[in-house]
């Protein structure tokens, strides 16, 4: 059979900060010699206009889900085979398979064969469901998978699912539990990659202290520098993060979230404490890493003052890069189901309207307008990357400057710029135009 796996974009748009596909390496891994596959990444190439192959897969996010959509009704061919996976699949199937042949509902390692085995008899079944399984597979350097260099940086993954249930996130709709790779097997894989500088994808790299410390062990002797997602308790240890360092660490990415504390209560945020913020900031730039810092705005416990708030304490404390996102409803998690309860949706089905675009506020806030939330994010993004505010906080920091951290810190803010400009207020996927989604996703006016 010859197969063609895509990665999908929000919209259609060449990114110039396209991460490498973790995924194309563990299906290439788990798909039978005997079948042809190509993998085509729309965030870093343009689709053709037809496809020729027997199955047309897809993993989906509810961002990419109209773009899924758009794309099964545009190359949908007879005797093709349409399937699609991925986090919206969780929540979503249903909505799936009105333009999808297969669902796949879980993880790759648990679904993907017995799909390709039904595929063989010509007898796929509708919904394919996989549990929680403990081994997970190495994303390894597969030849003829990777067609892109992704400005020269690795991606790595060691863990799936999350210790947290932050009330907003929606990887609790797919992962009930913690799955890790162990130390020498994560050593193993980081070993076989040929990149020198590795993000690891991980909701949180750090699971407990023992296993942090051996993780840290068994990578240091590899000489890779990399960036990590860490939450609060994890900064709030000066051993682990000199340990860190010392393995090649030079960024972590950090939820701060909010720094109204009612706010960080009703995200069910109990690691963040905001009185500690500032001690943990310095912490951590004594040990000369860099912070991505990430915030959810809008709130109900949120006032209009919040965005100055929080643009003065991402620029006073010198942070290198930051994502000030307004609160987004994702389908399945506490946020989604309170603003339906509460009739406080603009949209019944935000990520399928021909309507909504990237940026918009998808529900009405409490204490601010819907159009002020959406201008206040905007406002406060395109002010961070502004070059007064990035030279600002390069030099406001002196461990920016050095020669491990400079060039990296300019390319971030160049590209984080670059995107948010790109993006901002662009149609997600397209237009879908079906009559059945237009009904489900009629516009609700602010106040209504």
């Amino acid at each position: 059979m010859r197969i063609i796996f895509l990665r999908l974009n929000m919209f259609e748009h060449i990114a110039t900060d396209a991460m490498k596909p973790i995924l194309f390496g563990i299906i290439r891994q788990l798909t039978p010699e005997q079948h042809e596959i190509l993998f085509l990444d729309e965030r870093a190439e343009r689709l053709p206009e037809t496809l020729d192959c027997d199955i047309l897969a897809m993993s989906v996010e509810t961002y990419t889900a109209k773009r899924a959509y758009i794309l099964a009704k545009k190359y949908r061919r007879p005797g093709m085979t349409i399937v699609m996976g991925g986090f919206h699949a969780a929540v979503c199937a249903k909505e799936m398979l009105r333009y999808a042949d297969t669902v796949l509902i879980g993880d790759a390692e648990e679904t993907w064969r017995p799909f390709l085995r039904d595929c063989e008899q010509k007898s796929p079944k509708a919904i394919y469901s996989g549990g929680e399984r403990s081994g997970l597979i190495p994303a390894a350097d597969v030849p003829g998978v990777y067609r892109h260099r992704y400005h020269g940086i690795g991606v790595c993954q060691i863990s799936r699912g999350c210790k947290f249930n932050c009330d907003f996130c929606s990887i609790k709709t797919m992962y009930h539990c913690v799955r890790r790779k162990s130390p020498e097997a994560v050593a193993a894989e980081l070993r076989a990659m040929k990149e020198r500088v590795l993000f690891f994808a991980d909701d949180n790299l750090f699971y407990d202290r023992n296993s942090a410390m051996a993780l840290l062990r068994a990578i240091t002797p590899l000489r890779k520098r990399w960036a990590c997602q860490i939450s609060m308790d994890a900064a709030r240890d000066d051993e682990l993060l000199a340990a860190m360092r010392k393995a090649g660490c030079f960024l972590v990415l950090m939820g701060f979230e909010s720094l109204n504390a009612d706010s960080l209560a009703e995200m069910h945020k109990s690691a963040n404490i905001v009185q500690e913020y500032e001690a943990l900031i310095r912490r951590i730039y004594s040990h000369g890493l860099m912070i991505y810092g990430t915030f959810v705005l809008g709130c109900d416990s949120d006032e209009p003052d919040v965005f100055e708030k929080t643009f003065d304490f991402a620029v006073r404390n010198h942070i290198a890069v930051t994502n000030f996102n307004p609160l987004i409803p994702m389908p399945g998690t506490g946020v989604y189901k309170r603003m339906e309860q509460e009739n406080r949706l603009r949209y019944a089905h935000w990520w399928l309207s021909d309507t909504y675009r990237y940026g918009e506020t998808a529900f009405l806030p409490k204490h601010m307008t819907p159009e002020e939330l959406q201008a206040g994010c905007l406002s406060m993004r395109t002010r961070f990357y502004s070059l007064s505010c990035v030279l600002k906080r390069l030099f406001g920091a002196p461990h920016h400057l050095y020669l491990r951290n400079i060039g990296v810190f300019l390319l971030a803010n160049i590209i984080s710029g670059r995107e948010i400009q790109a993006k901002q207020g662009q149609l997600l996927g397209g237009v879908l135009g079906d009559e059945a989604d237009a009904d489900q996703t009629e516009y609700r006016a602010p106040g209504a």
